[in-house]
């Protein structure tokens, strides 16, 4: 007798269709899984073996085949002992194995027929709402497949209570839908003593999605800053915060199933590898590029990180997306990402103060800067000196001005881009390309005029000049124009990088 139970392999954010199936035949006893199984799906063996050995049930001594089709896609993790679980119930005729057809099934089972939590649940449910089917799931992240409207999920904590519900015997309770996290309260601007034009800065930054690179010596407020600026970008909206989650659900960090409407904020140390940073390893899993899809990637000591992981950046900061490329898989995860990046002047950290600054000066600071590439600089639309503070800056009174009046006008920049998406198509003017860039950050002549001379004499790139169009779009958002002006382009041009000196 053949049973067969639906799942799901994951390759990126794409939940693929995976038959399971059960043959139990005549034969010498053995138990095999075909079908290009990883170690993980190969151990599912010992786990069910025991699952149902808990349960009081013991394997047929028959021949015992497991297929786990198409046998040509990778199948990996522990998402699979469930379904196989089922299958081989469904061919002993334990089960209904026609009902088992109606669902989709994922989970990880523990030793005593527990059915126990495994990543990329969501994703499973979106695919069961796509094929109009059930999803069969851990009563743990039974709220987190919930988001996904009109699945009918069935949520169980055991091997053995899914049975009964199955056959009518026990009804199990209807998951909830997850919560929605509220945001959790980070530094205000309030804290930042001084330091206008970075603050600024960051409030371009923020308004228009803009990467941001901040220069300045050790204990200035670059981290403060960076940490602030969370507490001034708008909540994702319904749609966005579905699609954080489901990076987050397939990196295993979806906690009972609650959903936050806060944009993501990952600060990796600079002793991170290229997959750690952008994705990968023996099993793909997400980067931290793609963690802080729709949010902000902050990389402190920027010139501290290898060269090779930085450059590994390029890319996803011009695409929005990460293509991991192995000999079996090839995954796509999306990293539409904020970069905000600190870095001191120097190794020293105190170029521009001469009683601090080393004997190497300024040799130091071109051999430590040198270590970021210009392509990379290149991205990079916002650069701004942060100034030492003095002790007398620090004893002043908090500024009138925080988080909250900044984040208004934000909210009210970010109003003008949404109404403009759609037509353009960009949901932030660092996105906006091609005819929609022409259209709407076209300057009047006078800013023109300003443009073509500086891009002469500051020597931009096709990118650079792009870029700082749209940084321009975003100042005229902030002071509510309709057209980029002249004052637009200069305060723009102010924040590019500086050629080096021949």
């Amino acid at each position: 007798m053949v049973a067969l139970v639906r799942t799901v392999a994951y390759l990126g954010l794409e939940a693929r269709h995976v038959e399971v199936q059960c043959q139990v035949a005549p034969g010498m006893p053995r138990f095999n899984i075909v079908g290009l199984a990883d170690k993980a799906v190969g151990e599912s063996r010992e786990r069910v073996q025991a699952a149902l050995s808990a349960m009081g049930l013991a394997l047929p001594p028959k021949r015992i085949t497991i297929n786990l089709s198409p046998a040509d896609l990778p199948k990996e993790g522990s998402h699979y002992d469930l379904p196989i679980a089922l299958a081989l119930l469904g061919a002993m005729g334990v089960t209904d194995a026609e009902q088992l057809t109606e669902f989709i099934a994922v989970g990880e089972l523990a030793l005593d027929g527990r059915i126990v939590p495994s990543p990329g649940v969501l994703l499973a449910a979106l695919h069961a709402s796509e094929q109009e089917c059930g999803l069969l799931c851990p009563a743990a992240q039974g709220a987190e497949a919930r988001w996904a409207s009109g699945v009918p999920v069935v949520a169980a904590p055991d091997l053995i209570s899914l049975l009964n519900h199955l056959k009518g015997t026990q009804v199990l309770p209807e998951p909830k839908q997850g919560e929605i996290e509220p945001a959790a309260p980070g530094p205000d601007l309030k804290r930042v003593k001084g330091q206008e034009t970075a603050k600024r800065a960051l409030e371009i930054a923020a308004a228009g999605g803009h990467n941001l690179l901040m220069n300045g010596p050790p204990g200035a407020g670059k981290s403060l800053l960076a940490s602030c600026l969370p507490g001034i970008l708008p909540e994702l909206s319904p749609a966005e915060a579905l699609e954080v989650s489901m990076v987050q659900s397939v990196a295993g960090l979806l906690e009972g199933g609650k959903i936050s409407r806060t944009r993501p904020f990952r600060a990796p140390h600079h002793s991170a590898s290229m997959a750690a940073l952008t994705g990968g390893g023996l099993k793909v899993k997400p980067g931290e590029v793609s963690l802080a899809h729709l949010g902000v990637l902050f990389l402190d000591e920027l010139p501290e990180f290898q060269r090779a992981v930085l450059d590994s950046l390029r890319q996803p900061l011009e695409t929005g997306s990460v293509d991991v490329a192995r000999a079996n898989a090839h995954v796509t995860f999306p990293a539409r990402v904020q970069l905000v990046a600190a870095m001191n002047p120097c190794r020293c950290g105190h170029l521009g103060d001469p009683a601090l600054a080393c004997s190497r000066a300024p040799r130091c600071a071109a051999d430590y800067q040198s270590k970021v590439s210009g392509p990379l600089l290149d991205r990079i639309d916002l650069h701004v000196e942060v100034d030492p503070v003095s002790a007398a800056d620090l004893a002043l009174p908090p500024p009138a001005e925080g988080s909250a009046e900044v984040a208004a006008r934000v909210a009210a920049a970010r109003a003008i881009q949404t109404a403009r998406g759609e037509e353009s198509g960009a949901r932030t003017n660092a996105e906006l390309d091609g005819d929609a860039l022409e259209r709407f950050a076209t300057p009047d002549d006078a800013g023109q005029k300003l443009l073509m001379q500086a891009a002469d004499a500051m020597r931009l790139s096709a990118r650079g000049y792009t870029r700082m169009l749209r940084v321009a779009r975003t100042i005229a958002d902030l002071a509510g124009a309709a057209q980029v002006g002249r004052i637009h382009i200069a305060e723009a041009l102010s924040y590019r990088r500086q050629p080096p000196r021949a």
